[in-house]
């Protein structure tokens, strides 16, 4: 081996654990710098210890371990993405999701977890494979508008907030976003059945056509893969709601389950909607769980502990763990 290759690879090596060492302490870092500043935490962790004490811990364990069945058929869902480029065991696949969530804690809208799922696979793969992972996301968002669409409906049929006057008639404005939300779902699918229109539109724009190679990927999946996609997220978004409802009751929030269901998809629709950055949404999902939930029930104090129960639990210790994963990771590959 000559002089130089060997230590370029030596060079590799040191980086690996140097940038890999300096990654986990950043994030671990954000990590707990986000949780010592938000305001409701406190104050939801101690309901939670004296109301999850009443009710037992069988509950909030069982909460822990749908969190695993929930970021397991994502990484279902990935490992499935990514196959036209490289096998990617199933370990492996999980690893890399639960590395994307640590990833995405700091960035908005989570794009951050693209980058941390594509440090596991070769090099030659990596940008291909962002084009894949967005599918994933594409189904996911689909299967939160659907059900969204659902709650809306059932939200503008119960609770007329917004009386008539001589302009506009109850529930105007929820009834024009159930019609443009119907509109958008409508073209998403079938956008997302057809996804080779992407592919044409980079060929035909000069600016894009370079990176056609990358995006290629995503014309390759057949219909029957594509619905199969589908059921995974919507078996994913069922966990994560039952996990919710599940948690809410322990801590003492009582509601026919099927109204709380349909609130909790309006919560969901409304954060995929707006922009915010994954560990610094706590704040305003709290708001928006306080005002569809508070709707039926008059728990605030057990909504807000659910809402942060729910929050700690997916997302800060997904990413917890996938930071100690990150540490076992090649940043830089021998190749």
């Amino acid at each position: 081996m000559p002089k130089s290759e060997s230590l370029n690879k030596s060079t590799k090596i040191i980086l690996n654990y140097v940038l890999g060492g300096a990654l986990f302490i950043w994030l671990t870092y954000a990590i707990y710098q986000q949780l010592i500043h938000q305001q409701n935490l406190p104050a939801a962790l101690a309901h939670m210890q004296s109301t999850i004490l009443e009710k037992g811990l069988l509950l909030l364990l069982l909460v822990v371990v749908l969190m695993f069945v929930n970021w397991g058929l994502e990484a279902k869902k990935w490992q499935m993405l990514v196959a036209p480029l490289e096998a990617v065991p199933f370990a492996r696949a999980f690893g890399a999701i639960l590395s994307g969530v640590t990833l995405s804690v700091n960035t908005p809208n989570r794009i951050g977890e693209y980058g941390g799922r594509i440090l596991y696979l070769e090099n030659r793969n990596k940008l291909k494979a962002i084009a894949a992972t967005i599918v994933g996301s594409y189904s996911q968002l689909i299967i939160t508008i659907v059900f969204g669409l659902c709650g809306l409906i059932y939200y503008i049929n119960n609770f007329q907030l917004i009386k008539a006057d001589n302009y506009f008639a109850p529930n105007f404005w929820e009834k024009l976003l159930l019609g443009i939300l119907i509109v958008i779902c409508v073209f998403i699918v079938i956008l997302y059945f057809r996804l080779q229109i992407i592919v044409a539109v980079f060929e035909k724009v000069p600016l894009l056509r370079k990176l056609k190679v990358f995006i290629q990927i995503i014309a390759r999946y057949s219909p029957g893969q594509l619905r199969k996609l589908l059921l995974l997220s919507t078996l994913r978004y069922m966990v994560f709601t039952a996990q919710y409802l599940i948690l809410l009751y322990a801590l003492g929030v009582t509601f026919v389950w099927w109204q709380g269901f349909f609130m909790i998809n309006m919560i969901y629709l409304i954060m995929a909607i707006v922009p915010t950055i994954a560990i610094a949404e706590l704040g305003l999902r709290g708001q928006v769980s306080i005002y569809f939930l508070g709707l039926l029930s008059a728990n605030t104090a057990g909504i807000v502990a659910g809402t942060v129960a729910i929050w700690l639990i997916n997302l800060v210790l997904p990413a917890a763990i996938g930071s100690i994963l990150l540490l076992g990771v090649k940043i830089f590959k021998d190749k």
